[in-house]
């Protein structure tokens, strides 16, 4: 765990950094520092790691993977190496072996590779790195540490803040709850985001809606350890739906599954929350459950990361994924449509004007 408390600092120390880039609409032009650009697109060979949740969990190693086969599609390039990692002591090694296949760009998928992926750069300076949802500021002077990898991380508290007062406004019991993979800034930006947006709800409306599974003051809640769909998480789920929830969101990848299986077993109406992909799209076994997702483009700004590298003009400047640029939102309602109110529904979309706007603030470890 020290190590991932040492990158909870790291994402703290980008801060002023994120807070200039926050309104950007695209990636901002490079910063003049990069790794060797590829010879020709045909040459070209993008790979990736994913973390521990696997390629297949339907929300955000996914979209990653679904992002680098668009690139490469686009591009033409070779065919791109995908390596899977079962646990964090597979990253140092699975890094190691995209090295050796002479991979000319390396995406990192997740906050927790970060420590790996600013070692392998450092030993390859000629290997371009993308790392998603973390910024790689290991001495905290608020820059990444190395001139060859690209950050690539989104605001979801902003979504997040969305998502909240709309649970707040469907919920039915005055209950709504959360849990979470680990207790991480890329995953507790969701649950920050969600509370405040209840809280939102409250002051708007008079109301009482109360939030379980996380405490914004105390910085912790429910957390089932890791990002699988197991029994701990079902557990964990179903001890939230026990306090008499009637909306849940779980963040972290594949625990959403057994979320949902907590969900039909309860024989209760609870709406679930998505994240990262709009998970009515791709997990539609459990799309009747679905109020809505809080999206995260990692999908669209892996394309655009890898595309340019292709073309030969990989880019180091970090990308915030807003609401204004687009890089985060929510999905739309699908079946859950005919039970938002249309005056709710309403108010969330002046509410995404407003932290647009910047009239409202929306707290976050990447908020100015």
């Amino acid at each position: 765990m020290k190590t991932t408390k040492k990158a909870v600092v790291s994402g703290l120390a980008m801060i002023g950094a994120a807070a200039l880039l926050a309104g950007c609409g695209a990636a901002p032009e490079s910063n003049g520092a990069s790794g060797g650009a590829a010879a020709g697109a045909s040459d070209y060979l993008p790979c990736m790691v994913s973390d521990s949740g696997g390629f297949d969990d339907k929300s955000f190693n996914q979209l990653g993977k679904e992002g680098l086969d668009a690139a490469a599609s686009e591009l033409g390039s070779k065919k791109p190496i995908e390596v899977q990692s079962q646990s964090e002591t597979d990253f140092a090694s699975n890094l190691q072996n995209l090295v050796d296949q002479g991979c000319n760009t390396i995406i990192t998928v997740g906050f927790l590779l970060a420590p790996a992926a600013l070692e392998s750069a450092t030993a390859n300076p000629d290997v371009q790195y993308v790392s998603i949802d973390d910024t790689v500021d290991q001495n905290f002077d608020g820059k990444t540490d190395a001139p060859n990898i690209k950050p690539i991380i989104f605001d979801t508290a902003q979504a997040a803040y969305l998502a909240g007062y709309l649970a707040a406004g469907t919920s039915k019991t005055g209950v709504v709850g959360t849990f979470g993979g680990m207790n991480i800034p890329t995953v507790t930006i969701f649950m920050d985001g969600f509370a405040q947006g209840v809280e939102k709800y409250n002051t708007d409306n008079n109301a009482s809606v109360r939030v379980v599974g996380w405490d914004r003051t105390a910085k912790d809640g429910s957390f089932t350890g890791g990002f699988e769909a197991n029994d701990t998480a079902r557990q964990t789920a179903q001890a939230i739906i026990d306090q008499n929830v009637d909306v849940l969101l779980p963040v972290g990848g594949p625990i959403y599954q057994s979320a949902a299986v907590a969900i039909q077993d309860s024989g209760r109406e609870i709406a679930l929350v998505g994240v990262d992909a709009d998970v009515f799209e791709t997990d539609p076994s459990i799309g009747s459950l679905l109020l809505t997702s809080i999206l995260k483009g990692i999908d669209v700004g892996t394309k655009d990361a890898i595309v340019a590298a292709g073309e030969g003009s990989f880019d180091t400047a970090p990308f915030i994924g807003t609401l204004e640029n687009d890089g985060v939102g929510l999905a739309p309602y699908h079946d859950w449509s005919d039970r938002v109110p249309a005056d709710l529904s309403s108010k969330v979309d002046a509410l995404k004007a407003d932290i647009i706007s910047g009239k409202i603030k929306v707290e976050s470890y990447l908020a100015g």
